[in-house]
């Protein structure tokens, strides 16, 4: 099973955080990083699980048409900035292997979440992940020791300035 991990595009500043939408430079960078893995099929989930906010679904919709995929997008509980990034691991441990996940969502979390899903701890925390980068992991046969969470291989990591701007 693979687990996609993606920051949501850029969006704009604003009063309310729960309801900004994506800029025009995100949905732009959605479509190029959409496009790149539509051509190359390395990015296939079965399901996008993304938050509750906009920027996350809007990402999460605009990837899924650009991928040309007719997967379920799934509004999801424990993928906000502040989320204890156990609560989002657990949750992958008890889901059944069959289908790659996609998690849209947002930092500082998505970091804590790859960092405890790699490492086993989510402090310190050994990743960055950058609005529009996608994170691969690779579900093993281990278990961390202590939490006796399921372990993950870290199997690519992109960031969009890896594109040209063709």
């Amino acid at each position: 099973m693979r687990l996609y991990l993606i920051r949501h595009a850029h969006a704009p500043a604003g009063d309310n955080d729960a309801a900004r939408p994506l800029s025009e430079r995100g949905r732009q960078t959605t479509a190029h990083v959409a496009s790149f893995f539509r051509h190359n099929g390395n990015l296939r989930p079965g399901q996008f699980w993304h938050s509750p906010l906009v920027r996350a679904y809007e990402t999460a919709v605009a990837l899924e048409a650009g991928l040309e995929l007719d997967v379920p997008l799934v509004e999801t509980d424990g993928l906000l900035p502040g989320d204890d990034p156990l609560i989002m691991a657990r949750r992958l441990a008890e889901y059944p292997t069959v289908h790659d996940i996609a998690l849209v969502g947002h930092e500082p979390h998505l970091s804590g979440l790859a960092t405890l899903l790699v490492r086993g701890k989510a402090n310190p925390v050994g990743f960055h992940v950058k609005k529009s980068a996608i994170i691969c992991l690779r579900l093993s046969d281990k278990v961390h020791g202590r939490s006796k969470l399921p372990r993950w291989r870290v199997a690519w990591h992109f960031c969009p300035e890896l594109l040209s701007a063709e």
